[in-house]
């Protein structure tokens, strides 16, 4: 559970056009208050409840890797491949940039994307023996890439 406390300014009255009230005024721009002003200070206090974090999965992630690490033998293969995927990284986003820049390819491609992107939500998402068929398809990717 998660409380959220916030002191704001109160807003601003109503405008008076032709003699009548509007609701809204025009929209004012919110300067940040200096480090001793106090007026219009927003405080969030969250509070984490639960069991402990030890079953996330970006953890048991990072305790994957430590176990491939402490079990490889060559490890300058590993640290090899991880330059070779910081690389390749590299050259496909300046690659994506060039692309981006040719005039008709930018919107085939954005249209391409909707079409892939609408089809993925119908077939995986949508029903739910599809989102557990994906579930379970991402799990077998993860535990044959990491070799378990």
């Amino acid at each position: 559970m998660a409380s959220i406390i916030s002191k704001l300014p109160p807003p601003p009255p109503p405008v008076v056009v032709d003699g009548r009230k509007r609701p809204c005024g025009t929209v004012k721009k919110l300067a940040l208050p200096a480090i001793g002003e106090r007026q219009g200070r927003l405080a969030v206090i969250a509070k984490a409840t639960g069991e402990s974090s030890e079953s996330s999965t970006s953890l048991s992630v990072v305790k994957n890797v430590q176990n491939l690490w402490d079990k490889s033998e060559d490890r300058l293969a590993l640290i090899g491949l991880g330059f070779a995927a910081v690389v390749a990284l590299w050259a496909s986003t300046n690659l994506i940039t060039a692309i981006d820049k040719v005039p008709v390819v930018p919107s085939a491609f954005e249209f391409i994307g909707i079409l892939f992107s609408t089809w993925f939500t119908y077939r995986y998402l949508l029903f739910k023996p599809d989102r557990e068929e994906l579930f379970q398809v991402i799990n077998k990717s993860i535990s044959d890439i990491l070799g378990q």
